[in-house]
């Protein structure tokens, strides 16, 4: 049984598929523009995400999750990117954490990895990972909004849209919801 692991993965996911609805509404353009004030484009986002998640991900279990052979500071470079090369980049942090989090127990919660030579959890390093993504993608939403104005769609409920859903959802049996 791993209730915990898969509800931390589960909430992972959605973060995940947050982001990419978000992209899907962006021109290739957009995704290399940089944010306001001259803040990090989302593909600078993008690259120190998969940098940080395959860093903290390889080898979860035996290594430092802060790997030798990461580039932190380039990570933050300004770069154009097509769209393929921003997903091929998406994909390789994701892949690198959701297999680790595919081979965790719930009894390895309690176990000790560190991060920069600091003793942490297995439930600590995720919940720390999992509050440094929603902050990530918390921005590229923030930005793909930004870029599309009042084009933008949506990826939750929409304004003034929120008693009808909330209605719609109580009125669903409790094993629906």
């Amino acid at each position: 049984m791993r209730p915990i692991v898969d509800s931390i993965e589960a909430e992972y996911r959605r973060y995940k598929k947050l982001a990419e609805r978000a992209i899907e509404q962006l021109s290739e353009d957009d995704l290399s523009k940089a944010g306001p004030g001259g803040g990090n484009s989302i593909a600078v986002i993008c690259w120190h995400l998969s940098g940080n998640l395959r860093s903290r991900f390889t080898d979860f279990l035996t290594a430092d999750g802060e790997k030798p052979w990461r580039k932190r500071d380039e990570e933050f470079e300004a770069r154009t990117v097509t769209r393929a090369e921003w997903l091929a980049k998406w994909e390789q942090g994701w892949q690198v954490l959701l297999q680790t989090l595919a081979s965790l127990t719930d009894d390895q919660l309690a176990r000790k990895v560190t991060i920069r030579g600091e003793p942490h959890a297995v439930h600590e390093a995720l919940h720390r990972s999992l509050g440094h993504t929603s902050y990530h993608v918390g921005q590229i939403v923030y930005l793909a909004k930004a870029f599309r104005g009042g084009d933008w769609n949506c990826l939750t409920i929409p304004l003034g849209a929120s008693e009808a859903v909330n209605t719609e959802m109580q009125s669903r049996p409790t094993r629906e919801r």
